[in-house]
């Protein structure tokens, strides 16, 4: 019996699934104190701020619903959004961590509601990561994508370092659950040296253990090992325990990996004990199914599947996964049978001893029967679950292949339809990139270090343009191309394009600097142009997202008249961006079918 098939990832979703106030706030000394003086009666000042600073340092999540609740009813008397708001957001974080996801989900559109009557740009950014996170738990890659996107660009206009940092951790985490980890690695290193600059300790731990998981995950176990032991170290200073019980499984991973047994049952065990301690229901649920692989390994088939019933059941209640439940009913039923037979054989033993010998071998028979009827359902069960996570996985993989050439609206109308419909977009922002002299370095390469070469420098493209929620399109040799303002039109699509080629500019001009990076390294034109746009899919077999017009082709002319390592913008991006970038004007310059056209060099963002 083995449980490889479930996914690894499956541990870590769920875990970085907290709001800043809870990454920040914890401290149960602080909220013991704050409990005393409250029920003392003794306090002056504000008694609803007295009870937001208790929700917010409380460890425990009873205790930290019992004060939210509070602080949402005595904020009612008095019609206080703040407070209100508040309420419902610590509210939401304790049942997160408990796993009750729906009621999580609705405390914090509670919460939304009432930050959106005080427009609060920071509270509303972070209450769409935590929306977001929520998603993520419930396996709801879409919705928890577009709340994090929405979450991080609100976040960054407002310029709150470290619930930047808190929102980029958790989109970290959801990446690495959809497998996605450069994507993951980008966003957890970004919010790993926010949190140093801004010395916040506890973001350090968390942003070492994710490091410490992703290490894990590539097979790095040393490393990992060392992470990990860090921020178990800070965490338990500072009595965070949700946290260290999820870490303790990548531990008892990493102890499997050096055929240390021992250790790694001692690791699972603490897991399991901390989670029970404090309510943690996917913690339960992680640690349970670890124990369950581990007594497997050991060659203890009655516990692992022990431990494998209570991993199965604990995820239902946090999943809502109908077919688990009646997978662990069914197995539950099964034992129950097994106990009735056992008394039934003992009372018929008792009413006629004559016959015991006889009744003996007839009820060691039946146990026997039973037994391989229990084990043959329990694999029956088994290998159902398996095949229904083998089919997700091959649906996901076919989805997933489908995401790399087309759009995610695009993708999900075609699989509804057969089709997609020709859309026409009003604004929309459109790059180009070309290496200089790539065509002469090109012909001095070998197949392999060309394709490595060009992909070094677009796997990194293509991180920078999704991190700006833009669309790459395609890419025609060493020129790239992408867009912003589809396949949802947006507002800041150009000011979104600029700051993503500034980083594209950025980043070629570092490789350069290291000559180790690539066998090959090159200088960067870049061209910019907004305008209307027909977008569409082409292709009967191959299928392909394509943009055309006007706007396309000026954009190309503005990579062609651009300068090594320049960026340089047309006269109509020039104008949604002049407000916040410093530009320099370059003048009218002959464009081909087209005339004199005005261009502009970006220069860099305005103070």
């Amino acid at each position: 019996m083995t449980f490889s098939f479930i996914h690894k990832a499956y541990y870590l979703i769920g875990f970085f699934c907290l709001f800043t106030s809870i990454l920040f706030g914890q401290n149960q000394k602080e909220a013991d104190s704050l409990i005393i003086l409250y029920e003392s009666g003794s306090f002056q000042g504000d008694e609803l701020e007295l009870l937001k600073r208790i929700a917010e340092a409380e460890t425990n999540p009873e205790r930290v619903i019992e004060f939210s609740e509070l602080l949402i009813k005595k904020a009612a008397g008095d019609s206080l959004f703040y407070y209100r708001q508040s309420g419902y957001l610590q509210k939401g974080n304790a049942l997160n961590l408990k796993g009750n996801n729906a009621e999580a989900l609705e405390a914090y559109f509670e919460s939304l509601h009432y930050a959106s009557q005080f427009i609060n740009d920071i509270q509303i950014g972070s209450l769409m990561i935590s929306i977001a996170d929520i998603y993520a738990n419930m396996e709801n890659t879409q919705n928890a994508t577009n709340y994090y996107n929405k979450g991080i660009r609100l976040l960054r206009k407002v310029n709150d370092s470290i619930k930047i940092a808190t929102a980029l951790l958790n989109a970290g985490d959801a990446y690495f659950y959809s497998r996605k980890l450069d994507s993951a690695l980008i966003y957890t290193r970004e919010s790993q040296i926010i949190f140093q600059k801004q010395n916040y300790l506890i973001g350090q731990a968390y942003s070492l253990g994710n490091m410490g998981m992703l290490y894990a995950e590539q097979g790095k176990d040393a490393i990992a090992e060392e992470n990990i032991n860090e921020a178990i170290t800070i965490l338990e200073e500072l009595g965070n325990y949700y946290p260290i019980s999820v870490y303790l499984t990548y531990l008892a991973d990493i102890y499997v990996r050096k055929n240390n047994m021992k250790a790694a049952f001692l690791y699972a065990k603490k897991s399991l004990d901390l989670a029970n301690k404090y309510g943690f229901k996917k913690g339960i649920s992680d640690a349970s199914l670890k124990l369950s692989e581990l007594y497997e390994k050991a060659g203890d088939q009655p516990t692992s599947y022990k431990y494998y019933k209570d991993h199965i059941v604990y995820r239902d209640s946090v999943k809502n996964i109908e077919s688990v439940q009646q997978m662990a009913n069914q197995e539950v039923s099964q034992k129950q049978t097994e106990l009735n037979l056992k008394e039934t054989a003992l009372n018929l033993s008792n009413q006629q001893k004559k016959n015991q010998k006889v009744v003996m071998i007839a009820t060691a028979i039946a146990l026997f029967l039973i037994g391989l009827l229990a084990f043959g359902l329990f694999r029956r069960n088994k290998f159902i679950q398996k095949t229904k996570k083998i089919i997700e996985e091959e649906r996901n993989r076919s989805d997933n292949l489908l995401l790399n050439i087309l759009p995610e609206e695009t993708a999900q109308e075609l699989k509804e339809s057969g089709k997609v419909k020709a859309k026409k977009f009003e604004s929309v922002t459109v790059l180009f990139t070309d290496f200089k002299g790539f065509t002469s370095y090109s012909n001095n390469l070998s197949p392999e270090v060309l394709v490595e070469t060009i992909g070094f420098y677009f796997s990194k493209f293509d991180a920078i343009i999704e991190k700006h929620g833009l669309e790459k399109i395609k890419t025609i040799g060493d020129a790239y191309m992408c867009a912003g303002g589809l396949p949802f039109p947006t507002e800041n699509h150009a000011e979104n394009m600029v700051k993503a080629a500034m980083e594209i500019a950025e980043f070629v001009t570092e490789t350069k600097k290291n000559v180790k990076a690539t066998e090959m390294n090159f200088d960067v034109r870049i061209g910019i142009n907004t305008g209307p746009v027909v977008a569409g899919v082409v292709g009967a077999k191959k299928f392909a997202y394509d943009i055309w017009g006007d706007t396309v082709n000026i954009a190309s002319r503005m990579e062609s008249n651009s300068e090594p390592g320049k960026i340089n913008v047309s006269e109509n991006t020039y104008e949604l961006i002049k407000d916040q970038f410093d530009c320099a004007y370059r003048g009218e310059l002959e464009v081909k079918n087209k005339g004199m056209m005005k261009m502009y060099f970006v220069n860099g963002i305005k103070a």
